[in-house]
């Protein structure tokens, strides 16, 4: 199994794997059961990913077949509702925009590209593609949120921020870049530089309006780096090393208000980390895999959490 997703509502579960399956569980009363076993993929499932509900039940899933699938339930079935076929090689990762600004997903692939879809609203989907994103391969990408930097404290008479959209992506060239849309067309807007192998994932933290941006990057080089930005422009990101682990860092994950980072890695644990009011970075929590051990790391840190 590679991924595993809640929807929204936490009621549905996602899973996908190497025997090419996309399968769907409800969940509830402390058990799951199987309602949709999801078949169209010829190759291993890498990700899966829930649309807002706004836009019904829709599931993407992609897959080492060079395809992206977009699944949508009506009237307790499952079927296709869309099938994208424009990568040359794998497709690594899947991710829903922002729902406020409509329902389009990015796509990252080993062939260096990333695309973008865009539902129009009467079933056809508008491809942009960012040809050479990353140099051998794209692991990940993660949209901004829809809350502009510094909009909770700096609100004009009634007027709205104006929002681009944005995304950070993650590569076999060992890169984070930040991708800005304009004028409709994608350009790369940042590189950062600061891992020395291939970054494994990206991670966007939710914002609730704060005029702090941050991201999460880790990689094979066994870092997690955190990523901040408190110039309006967004021009200017420091690098912070969360943690050096002793072996290869595959995922990072924000919880809702972004203050808390999950990573998992290849140690096989589960590290919850938390800034502390200084500006570092602790970890209050690490869950050894399989034993569903939880161990904490004082009284009031638990607290916390």
């Amino acid at each position: 199994m590679h991924d595993a997703q809640m929807d929204y509502y936490g009621t549905r579960l996602a899973t996908c794997s190497s025997d090419r399956s996309v399968k769907i569980f409800d969940v509830k009363n402390g058990g799951q059961i199987l309602v949709a076993d999801l078949r169209g993929h010829e190759g291993p499932v890498w990700q899966v990913a829930w649309a807002h509900p706004m836009y019904g039940n829709i599931l993407a899933s992609c897959s080492y077949d060079r395809k992206v699938i977009i699944w949508k339930e009506e009237n307790g079935t499952w079927d296709k509702m869309y099938e994208y076929t424009g990568h040359d090689s794998s497709v690594n990762s899947v991710c829903w925009g922002p729902y406020d600004f409509g329902l389009f997903l990015a796509c990252g692939s080993s062939d260096g590209a990333i695309s973008v879809l865009t539902c129009s609203g009467d079933g056809h989907w508008d491809i942009k593609k960012i040809n050479n994103a990353h140099t051998i391969g794209c692991n990940a990408v993660s949209w901004a949120p829809a809350v502009v930097p510094g909009s909770l404290i700096e609100q004009p008479t009634g007027q709205k921020p104006n929002y681009i959209k944005r995304f950070v992506s993650g590569g076999c060239d060992n890169l984070v870049k930040l991708w800005k849309e304009e004028d409709g067309q994608w350009k790369e807007d940042q590189k950062l530089e600061a891992h020395s192998d291939w970054v494994r994932d990206v991670g966007w933290a939710p914002s609730i309006g704060l005029p702090t941006s941050t991201i999460a990057s880790c990689s094979r080089d066994g870092r997690v780096f955190i990523w901040t930005c408190d110039d309006p422009a967004g021009n200017t990101w420091t690098a912070k090393l969360l943690h050096k682990f002793n072996d290869a860092v595959w995922h990072v994950s924000w919880s809702i208000t972004g203050k808390i980072l999950a990573v998992s890695g290849g140690d096989n644990k589960v590290t919850l980390w938390k800034e502390s009011v200084d500006g570092q970075w602790a970890c209050i929590s690490d869950v050894n895999k399989g034993q569903g051990a939880v161990t904490s790391i004082t009284d009031s840190q638990q607290n916390e959490q």
